[in-house]
């Protein structure tokens, strides 16, 4: 199971890069998040391990799997029988505008019962971390 979001932001495409991968600072502008610990340190890079805190959803660590500076990264979170992968995608739209795809993608034996349990509540997540990346990056213009 595949979740997608885009989202055009009136906003340069580096100012939107800048918020989305400060990871640490994603609860100041969504609630989907309530906490992000970098495990190795700063900056953001391939291997990087990230402990999240979600409303709802048990406290995961993700690894960076891919990173194209001021462009996408890449992460993922292996359990029992799943898979999850997250890519965080920003490219420019003109000087002033960018367009942000953000997915998660479920794998594995038990991805069925993850969709069942969880993919309301996945989609909504995804709106809220698209939404308040966009007010976040139009607000600092």
């Amino acid at each position: 199971m595949t979740i997608e979001r885009r989202i055009d932001i009136a906003a340069p495409a580096a100012r939107v890069w800048e918020f989305m991968s400060d990871v640490e600072r994603w609860p100041e502008w969504t609630s989907s998040v309530t906490g992000v610990e970098l495990l190795e340190g700063e900056p953001l890079r391939v291997g990087s391990r990230v402990r999240i805190r979600q409303p709802r959803l048990p406290t995961a660590i993700w690894t960076v799997t891919a990173l194209d500076p001021g462009r996408s990264f890449r992460w993922q979170n292996t359990s029992p029988g799943v898979r999850s992968v997250a890519d965080h995608r920003v490219e420019a739209l003109g000087n002033d505008g960018a367009r942000v795809t953000l997915s998660v993608e479920w794998t594995g034996p038990l991805s069925p019962l993850l969709r069942l349990l969880f993919g309301r509540l996945a989609r909504r997540y995804v709106q809220m971390e698209a939404k308040g990346l966009k007010r976040r990056s139009e607000a600092a213009g």
